[in-house]
């Protein structure tokens, strides 16, 4: 038997061959392509619309009658309440404090789309928290506030304090959003970061690490284009810095071309962060227009206006050989990734889950934050980002990557427990947690809570207590 089922599988394996090479064959067309691309955005109206929103708040306490209320409100709980006044850190075990975060924006940087409003970015901070939960177990508020002024914003987190473990800024402009998060990390005893400079860099640099890794060029001695000087970019420079990459071999590029040390119009007092790494990078001096930041070139990073066609064809042609290009913005990516592969870029990722490579802040945000939750850490710093970034390179190197699959994708949860925990032994290394745990109670602690965060999402669903979604035929009519 065992001989005749050798000689079936001999007999099959050419036209299986053949079967596999055929669809590897048939490519789709661009015109596809494009209409895969527009489907999220419209399906997304009618179904924010069926659901009313992405969250809510449920109980995770035991329930077993009317009676229990007397412990879980009054009057059992004044007991607690005395003994987080007599010790306000109580407020950690006595409460969910431990696992709150806040989602804080002003809607002045939403996205692609720019100044839309504190209500218009509400669908935005709402999926960060539908994220935070089923993906790092972290119990998240979408906090859209009506003030532009950055005191403001710090003085708001200020008063947020006591509810929250953590502050996730989102989608402020630049260069208050640098403004915000220092002076806030500077007065919060909780963690406090902008998602769009910490948590772009850790993915953008996991992303680089095994790109680089894949076409075998050495990523500290590579030259780096960041094509585009917002937040995102700015902090991807201090990030790449701090892990090893040399600050000369770094271009930045703005809406007026290169930044070079000669550029007038770059002032310390306008915005000291751009004018520190004005003076740090481009070791060449070069100059020009945003096709002179790609020739030769071994990465381009473009976080910047989305497109398509805000990168160029013909730019990509000019870098340098098996060269790796990143383009994140959204809704629209800078370039098609299609376009750019034509134009000879060996790895092309961008921040869509629709498209291959996805670099897109959800891989940390949620496990960065599980993990100094987990140790009640007091901030959050860069070279934890660096940590979870080099903990994601590793997960998608040990299960095989290729030029097409360099990041771990969401639907690999086991990534987030280990990411978190990197980020929390580096709290506990760092002297900021509050807390001290092995890394085994780590990641059985994270393990737990992301676990029960999706279940308990697949039992709503299970049980109709989140309703199933219409077909996409009806939604699109």
């Amino acid at each position: 038997m065992l001989a005749m089922h050798s000689f079936c599988l001999e007999g099959e394996m050419p036209r299986l061959v053949a079967e596999k090479k055929e669809k590897e064959e048939e490519k789709p067309t661009v015109e596809e392509l494009l209409a895969k691309a527009r489907k999220p955005a419209q399906l997304a109206p009618s179904l924010h619309r069926f659901y009313e929103g992405k969250v809510q708040v449920m109980p995770k306490c035991s329930i077993q009658s009317t009676d229990d209320f007397a412990i879980w409100y009054t009057p059992g709980v004044a007991a607690p309440c005395r003994e987080i006044q007599a010790n306000p850190e109580k407020s950690f075990e006595l409460t969910n404090r431990w696992n709150y975060v806040a989602v804080v924006t002003d809607g002045t940087r939403v996205l692609g789309l720019g100044d839309i409003g504190p209500e218009a970015a509400m669908p935005v901070m709402e999926g960060k928290a539908l994220l935070f939960k089923y993906l790092g177990g972290v119990d998240a508020f979408p906090i859209c506030v009506k003030t532009k002024d950055p005191d403001e914003i710090v003085r708001m987190c200020e008063l947020l304090e006591p509810s929250f473990g953590g502050i996730n800024l989102e989608d402020i402009a630049k260069p208050k959003c640098f403004q915000v998060l220092e002076k806030a990390r500077e007065r919060l005893k909780i963690p406090v970061w902008h998602d769009d400079q910490q948590g772009t860099a850790t993915v953008i640099l996991a992303g680089l690490i095994n790109a680089f890794k894949i076409v075998g060029k050495k990523p500290r001695e590579s030259l780096i284009t960041l094509v585009g000087s917002g937040a995102a970019n700015m902090r991807t420079a201090y990030v790449l810095i701090k892990w090893g990459v040399k600050p000369g071999n770094i271009m930045l590029v703005d809406t007026k071309g290169v930044i070079h040390p000669n550029r007038g119009d770059i002032k310390r007092e306008e915005d000291p962060w751009k004018y520190d790494l004005t003076m740090k990078t481009n070791a060449e001096g070069r100059t020009g227009d945003i096709s002179e930041a790609f020739r030769g070139v071994d990465a381009v990073v473009a976080a910047s206006k989305p497109g398509p066609s805000t990168i160029k064809k013909t730019w990509v042609e000019t870098m340098a050989d098996d060269a790796v290009l990143f383009a994140c913005a959204n809704p629209i990516p800078e370039i098609w990734p299609w376009e750019a592969e034509a134009a000879g870029a060996r790895i092309v990722a961008t921040g869509r889950s629709d498209f291959p490579n996805q670099v897109n802040n959800s891989l940390g945000f949620p496990a960065i934050f599980r993990g100094v939750l987990d140790v009640k850490a007091t901030t959050v710093t860069d070279d934890m980002c660096i940590a979870a970034a080099q903990e994601l390179a590793a997960f998608a190197e040990e299960r095989g990557m290729h030029e097409k699959d360099i990041l771990p994708r969401m639907d690999e949860w086991e990534v987030f427990p280990r990411e978190a925990v990197a980020c929390a032994l580096k709290s506990i290394e760092q002297g900021v947690a509050r807390v001290k745990l092995s890394r085994q109670e780590l990641y059985e602690r994270a393990s737990a809570i992301i676990r029960n965060a999706r279940q308990s999402t697949g039992l709503l669903m299970k049980h109709d207590l989140i309703k199933q979604a219409p077909s996409e035929d009806k939604l699109l009519k």
